[in-house]
This record gives C-alpha cells, sequence and structure tokens, in this order.
C-alpha cells in the first residue's frame, strides 16, 4: 500500500504543478508564440587576451533583433564544444548600459562577470534586454524610463507583460546558443545580478536546456513590495499572480534543475524578513521534487545590493559544479 500511496503523492504532486505552471503562463499572457528564423549576424569581432569578443545579434521576433556579445575563449569549437552561460545585466536605473556592463566593456568593473566566465573557459552571451543600451526608444523620443514604462504599459494593454517579452527574448538566447557550434548544449547555464537575477528565476521554469541558474541580489516578494512600499522594476510585476503564488513559487518551478540564490541582508531591493520564508517556499518545492540538493541559497551578514567577491565564489563554484562537473 505504501507504494501505491507514494505514486498517488507523486502524481498529485505533478497535477499541482502543471496547473500552477499553466496558471503562471495565462497570467504572464499566454502561449508563447512559435519561434521564428534566428537570421544570426555577427557584426564584428575583437580580440582579447584568452579569448574573442563578437558583436551578434539575432531575431527574438520577426523584426525584433537582440543586439548582444558573445565572448568566446581561444580553444573552443573544432570539435571541443565548451560550456556556456548567459548572462543578463542589472537595471540599476541605467538604461544606457546592458550588454557592455557583463562584457567588461563598459560600467562597474564589479559586474564583468561575463569576463569571469569566459576566463574560465565559457562561452558566454551577454544580449541587451528590452528598453537597455541598443533596445532603447528606436524613435528617440522617450528617454531612459519612461520608455520602459511605456514599453510595460504597452504589453499590459495587449494582455501581456514586461516578463512575457523578458522570458522570450531569454528563450531565444538559449536558441542562439544552441545554435553556435563552440558550444556544448547540453551543458548550459545562467547568471544574473539585481534585474538579472529576477531575469534567471523567470526564464527557469520555461527553459529546460538552462541546466544551472544562478541568480544574485533579487527575490523581492509581493509581500514585502507591499509591506514596504518598495518600487521596483517592471519584470517583477506579473499580473493576477498574488491569487495563486508569490515570487518564491515561481522559483519553485525550475526543480529539479540546479538553482543557487545569493542574498545580502542588509539589501533593501530584496526585504529579507520575506527572504528568508521565500527561500523556505523554494526548497519545499525542490523537496517535493525529489531534487533537494538542486537548490542553495546564502544570505551574506551585512551584505548590500553587492557582487562581493564570496557571492561570486559560490555562483562561480554552482556554475562550476553543475556545467563542468
Amino acid at each position: 500500500m505504501g507504494g501505491v500511496d507514494a505514486g498517488r503523492s507523486a502524481a498529485a504532486g505533478e497535477e499541482a504543478e502543471t496547473d500552477l505552471r499553466s496558471r503562471l503562463l495565462a497570467c504572464l499572457g499566454g502561449p508563447w508564440p512559435e519561434p521564428c528564423e534566428l537570421r544570426p549576424q555577427v557584426h564584428d569581432t575583437m580580440q582579447r587576451e584568452g579569448y574573442r569578443i563578437e558583436r551578434a545579434s539575432y531575431e527574438a521576433e520577426p523584426g525584433d533583433r537582440v543586439p548582444a556579445m558573445l565572448l568566446v575563449p581561444e580553444g573552443a569549437g573544432g570539435g571541443r564544444p565548451a560550456p556556456a552561460v548567459a548572462v543578463w545585466h542589472q537595471h540599476n536605473g541605467e538604461w544606457h548600459l546592458g550588454k557592455s556592463e557583463p562584457a567588461g566593456l563598459a560600467g562597474n568593473p564589479m559586474h564583468h562577470t561575463g569576463v569571469a566566465l569566459v576566463r574560465e573557459g565559457y562561452v558566454v552571451l551577454c544580449p541587451d534586454a528590452l528598453c537597455f543600451e541598443q533596445r532603447r526608444d528606436p524613435a528617440g523620443v522617450l528617454q531612459g524610463g519612461n520608455f520602459e514604462r511605456f514599453e510595460f504599459l504597452r504589453y499590459v494593454v495587449a494582455g501581456k507583460c514586461m516578463a512575457w517579452k523578458n522570458i522570450l527574448d531569454m528563450r531565444r538566447a538559449v536558441d542562439y546558443l544552441c545554435s553556435r557550434p563552440e558550444v556544448d548544449p547540453d551543458r548550459i547555464g545562467c547568471y544574473g545580478h539585481s534585474m538579472g537575477s529576477t531575469h534567471t528565476w523567470l526564464v527557469g521554469p520555461w527553459e529546460p536546456r538552462l541546466k544551472c541558474l544562478v541568480g544574485n541580489c533579487c527575490l523581492p516578494t509581493y509581500a514585502a513590495i507591499h509591506r514596504t512600499r518598495l518600487l521596483h522594476c517592471f519584470p517583477n510585476f506579473i499580473p493576477g499572480w498574488l491569487q495563486y503564488g508569490d515570487t518564491p513559487d515561481v522559483c519553485g518551478l525550475i526543480a529539479p534543475r540546479a538553482l543557487h540564490l545569493n542574498f545580502g541582508a542588509a539589501d533593501g531591493g530584496s526585504p529579507i524578513e520575506e527572504v528568508r520564508e521565500g527561500v523556505r517556499t523554494i526548497a519545499a518545492a525542490y523537496e517535493a521534487a525529489g531534487a533537494p540538493e538542486h537548490f542553495s541559497y546564502d544570505i551574506e551578514p551585512g551584505a548590500g545590493h553587492v557582487l562581493s567577491p564570496s557571492m561570486w565564489r559560490r555562483a562561480s563554484d554552482c556554475l562550476r559544479r553543475h556545467l563542468r562537473g
């Protein structure tokens, strides 16, 4: 009887997860469109010591071309494909920055994480998110946050949201990585800081090709947002989702694939009281999926909204463990 009961319990759990996933998709804006042709282009190449940077682009949707930086280590390709990591850039109210920061060409050296990863032997893709760097208002009318607000509202009135579009774009980034001969398609992960961390747990439930996902400093629950009157970036807001769950419930749908999250105990963008409750929710989802060892997190005492050396060590260790073995 124990085996029968366990089987029924597992089936009930799978049914509940499927139901939650379908509700999430409906809140995001509905089914993803059939992928269009990537139509990839490499616009120019910059040589660096031990790797090259390709200024590339590909289509996320027909006519919607995503500019990106691809960092390729020496020796990748030629019958020796390498593991790959997509790096989702931060927000920080710096709409003029996107892919160039993790690619090491601009911004804060703390966040030149694409360079750190390519030097470890990964192929690294750093795309621009909608509204950032080369994806700002093409008409040149709305500047900075005004264009981001415009795009968020444009998607809302169409029955979707910014998160829906971000997820679609990230799935196309994985398509692009899989199209490259230098990449081992069975060893792809992603990393992001701040908004990039939000992007990490947003795309996770929808992209099984991501075998390891790492987020740094961003799990703002709606409970915390409402308690602290927190104004946060638009991808965090999924219309209607609060009736079914909170942001940690989205993270739980990544199970059983590897997920690591870093937090700073003094980070006002992710109030730590709700983070502590949220990681328990995620851990319970991984336990139910039979993979408790694939979820890990760390809360660094005294740290704020930063990528500290110890945070980066934990992030890179997780990627190395699951993508390089």
